[in-house]
């Protein structure tokens, strides 16, 4: 099932319609729908597709020479090209009389194998652009490998590319798009599980409940989810043990680095060596309190809501599920589940706020938003804020997301507008989010008020659902 990508697959269309050499660079971490992407663009068109494998040059090269002669002569061929240099400079010829698409997948795979590739890559393109019809792309799971070889000011690739291109996962609405039969409530659960990276998203079936979803891919030791964050570090990383004591350590709560080092038992110079790899592989963040740049403040979370689920429920759970007890494992992880999604709903009115600010709706146009902890002086503790928005010195927006079956009452907005006040803002808009709504207190007082919006989730998934018909 292929879903969205129209702003990727319109720039791919819109390059090809040049009719002129163009090199298109395509990265984002593994199973987020690169290849799918790649497959839907050059389904009707002169394509070679060619994906790398991680094993020597000699592999690598006849499996490219097999792609671009069965491209050429419509059959499978034996024979294979004596060098890369060869072998492409075959495709940059023909591409002189035809507009070819040339899509190499895994380009890191090849490159690592044929340590030349880049710079014969860089010979033909300085070579044959001003000739040659080739539309090149290079796609690739490894984003360090992306960014420091292909991308980067010193890679011989540098300087060569008409676009880039890094895949995201989903976000939010995106995600909504997948399930029909799903209830409102139900989607933003299967937003939190598995996050909008699509190959998780087709391990959720909209025929069945939450509980049976997770049952089915987190808690069954043969699903293909049951294994897959500790099957991806080990693609991408050497030392995968280590790395999961970091990530476990994160979801179980330790988030500054003295905590995640304390937790493993590691110094914190080596803590964070591996947590910045971690961080460029997109399964771990870090955030300091919005407008403070002071890194001794700096928190980590685990980015990725399937990393983030399955290492705060599956671990600890381990021996109930070797065991098939699925049911008992669940019922361990209910009473959490609630208190777990709260983090997912922050994410979400924050996705929520950029739409409205990008629809020109929000009545605060910031230009980046966080969120924000420190000390209170008058109350003498320490204390957050959800999000924070700010347009200039003097403006701001103050957020409250709250994922409760009780509608959120008059003491949340009255506890916000408190912390505001830690601020110099002289204009302020506050915003609350609530999963059920809101008591008739808080509602009155907010009119009264005239600068507060309340949402509930039902106001914006039906907002978003709005937007989406008109788009």
């Amino acid at each position: 099932m292929f879903i969205g990508r129209e702003r990727e697959l319109a720039t791919l269309n819109k390059l090809y319609a040049s009719d002129k050499f163009e090199f298109v660079v395509i990265y984002g971490r593994r199973r987020v729908g690169k290849t799918a992407l790649i497959s839907r663009f050059i389904e009707d068109k002169n394509a070679i597709y060619f994906m790398g494998v991680e094993s020597n040059a000699k592999q690598n090269l006849e499996n490219f020479s097999k792609s671009i002669l069965s491209f050429s002569t419509g059959m499978e061929a034996e024979t294979s090209f004596l060098s890369f240099q060869a072998a492409l400079e075959y495709v940059f010829k023909l591409s002189e009389k035809e507009r070819i698409i040339l899509a190499i997948d895994e380009y890191p795979y090849v490159a690592r194998s044929s340590k030349s590739l880049a710079s014969t890559i860089q010979l033909l393109i300085d070579q044959y652009k001003d000739t040659s019809k080739l539309m090149l792309i290079l796609c690739g799971s490894s984003m360090s490998y992306m960014e420091d070889h292909v991308l980067a000011y010193k890679a011989p690739l540098y300087g060569r590319r008409t676009a880039q291109m890094k895949i995201l996962p989903f976000d939010f609405e995106e995600t909504c798009h997948y399930f029909k039969n799903f209830t409102d409530e139900e989607k933003a659960y299967v937003y939190g599980i598995v996050g909008g990276t699509p190959q998780y998203l087709l391990q959720m079936s909209d025929k069945l409940s939450i509980e049976d979803n997770i049952k089915n891919t987190f808690l069954n030791p043969n699903s293909a989810l049951f294994e897959e964050p500790e099957n991806l570090l080990k693609q991408e990383v050497r030392e995968p043990a280590l790395y999961n004591a970091i990530i476990t350590a994160i979801a179980t709560g330790a988030s500054r680095m003295s905590e995640i080092s304390g937790k493993v038992g590691e110094s914190t110079n080596i803590c964070s060596a591996y947590v910045k790899n971690l961080i460029s592989l997109g399964i771990i963040e870090k955030e300091t309190p919005y407008g403070e740049k002071a890194s001794r403040k700096a928190i980590y979370s685990i980015a990725d809501n399937m990393f983030r689920f399955w290492y705060r429920f599956v671990p600890e759970n381990n021996s109930i599920i070797a065991r098939g007890a699925a049911n008992l494992a669940y019922k361990r992880i209910e009473p959490y589940l609630s208190d777990y999604m709260g983090k997912v709903f922050e994410e979400i009115c924050k996705q929520y706020l950029w739409k409205q600010l990008l629809n020109g709706e929000c009545p605060v146009e910031f230009s980046s938003l966080g969120r924000w902890w420190g000390n209170d002086p008058k109350e003498k503790r320490q204390t957050e804020i959800d999000i924070l928005a700010e347009r200039d010195k003097n403006t701001a927006l103050f957020g409250e997301c709250k994922w409760t079956n009780e509608k959120v009452d008059l003491g949340i907005l009255e506890t916000l507008v408190k912390r505001s006040e830690l601020f110099p803002y002289k204009n302020v808009h506050y915003y609350l989010f609530a999963k059920i709504g809101f008591t008739k207190g808080c509602a009155d007082r907010a009119s009264e008020m005239g600068n507060v919006t309340l949402v509930s989730y039902e106001d914006m998934v039906s907002r978003q659902n709005q937007l989406a018909k008109n788009s």
